[in-house]
């Protein structure tokens, strides 16, 4: 289940979700989106890998990622429970202790964002709630009394909104401009706050945008796809399906029907995809 959070977060967070069952593969492949991602862990230990040159890590209590640039392959128990929090690009900001800048493309622990004995009992009491909803609600609650103040945090926020907006259709330029600040200065405050630079955050808009229109059931003409989301040529769209995700257009594609084939009638929530 899931829910969207009351004001303010709500401009900060897409949704909290409560998540419990048997994962559909043992390991999932998370493509880059403009998103961030909290999970609270209940259950066993749950394993990320951050790129291919990079080794896998352990999750026991929960992580943090944030707007990634790299794809993450997720590896889980047999059966997995977890709370946790979808964010906008910028949403993590206010609740971290460190400039979002040092965590891109590389999760890390609950304990390291907010100690041991906080998340000790956190999870102490999600454990023992009385349901899902009153699960959330703690959690919503937790947000509430360690949301912070930023510096820097509406500008980046509205200037997000307008790239999403555009799927990510618009001229860096004209955005600083147009909030009256250097094209440095907000590419500052993105790294600061979000990560990555907005012309990185605009590129993951429209990659994201042209991948969810594919529909994986039919035919795709990759030639159509690429033009009409703008790339320079269907060659300009490989490299950057290859960089955003290591796979190629077509590679994506068996994947994507081998998932239907295997689960039927199973709604893929976003990215997620097996891993080989």
């Amino acid at each position: 289940m899931s829910r969207v959070p009351r004001p303010p977060l709500d401009e900060l967070i897409d949704d909290l979700y409560y998540l419990e069952g048997a994962p559909p593969y043992a390991r999932l492949m998370l493509p880059p989106m403009p998103s961030a991602l909290l999970i609270v862990n209940l259950g066993a230990p749950f394993r990320i890998r951050a790129g291919t040159d990079i080794q896998t890590a352990e999750y026991a209590d929960g992580c943090v990622v944030t707007t990634p640039t790299r794809a993450f392959e997720f590896g889980y128990p047999p059966r997995t429970r977890s709370v946790g929090v979808h964010f906008k690009p910028w949403g993590p900001a206010p609740f971290l202790p460190m400039p979002v800048a040092e965590l891109c493309d590389r999760p890390v622990t609950l304990e390291q964002v907010w100690g041991r004995p906080a998340i000790a009992e956190l999870r102490d009491r999600l454990a023992t709630a009385d349901g899902p909803h009153e699960m959330l609600t703690l959690l919503e609650e937790e947000l509430m009394r360690r949301l912070r103040e930023t510096a820097g945090l509406g500008l980046v926020r509205h200037t997000s909104t307008v790239i999403a907006a555009t799927g990510g259709a618009v001229a860096i330029g004209d955005l600083s401009q147009a909030a009256g600040v250097s094209g440095t200065h907000l590419a500052q405050r993105f790294k600061q706050l979000i990560g990555v630079t907005p012309k990185r955050l605009a590129r993951t808009y429209r990659f994201t945008a042209t991948v969810f229109a594919i529909n994986p059931a039919g035919p795709v003409d990759w030639g159509d796809l690429a033009s009409g989301a703008g790339y320079f040529d269907q060659a300009h769209f490989g490299h950057e399906f290859q960089a955003f995700t290591g796979l190629t257009p077509t590679r994506y594609l068996e994947v994507r029907r081998r998932f239907l084939r295997e689960h039927p009638g199973h709604v893929l929530d976003g990215w997620p995809l097996p891993a080989d």
